[in-house]
């Protein structure tokens, strides 16, 4: 099976802009896409969501739908994927399971959107893709 690789917001946005066939897939929630924002140019394909707040069971199906579309030239699965969630956790665990899945180059950024949370239980203020001032958008 292929290695996970982290990736620091940064290094995740640079390979974006120079990698042609690569995609950012932001897995957070509906709610926190929308109403938190997103990196511009992410799609959004919950890896957990509300009402329940279940695992996705379609998630690899949808991520592999969206990877036909955009990439018909390569098999679905030899697309370089890119997830970011909210602080790196839920990221790490929906690239193994498309890591698990058959995905051939998987990665995610291991600081999140938001990053961790500081001592005052604050997000945004010690990493994360806002934190370091990279493009994001908020419906």
């Amino acid at each position: 099976m292929p290695e996970l690789h982290d990736l620091s917001p940064t290094a995740a946005y640079d390979l974006l802009q120079t990698t042609p066939h690569s995609i950012l897939v932001d897995i957070r929630s509906a709610m926190e896409y929308l109403f938190v924002g997103h990196p511009v140019g992410s799609v959004h394909i919950a890896w957990i969501d509300e009402p329940d707040w279940d695992i996705n069971p379609h998630f690899a199906r949808e991520i592999e739908q969206l990877l036909t579309s955009r990439f018909q030239e390569l098999p679905p699965k030899a697309a370089q994927v890119v997830l970011i969630c909210r602080s790196g956790k839920r990221s790490r665990e929906a690239a193994s399971a498309l890591l698990e899945a058959g995905f051939q180059h998987v990665m995610h950024i291991d600081e999140g959107f938001e990053g961790e949370r500081d001592d005052q239980h604050h997000r945004g203020t010690l990493g994360g893709w806002r934190f370091y001032g990279l493009p994001w958008e908020q419906c």
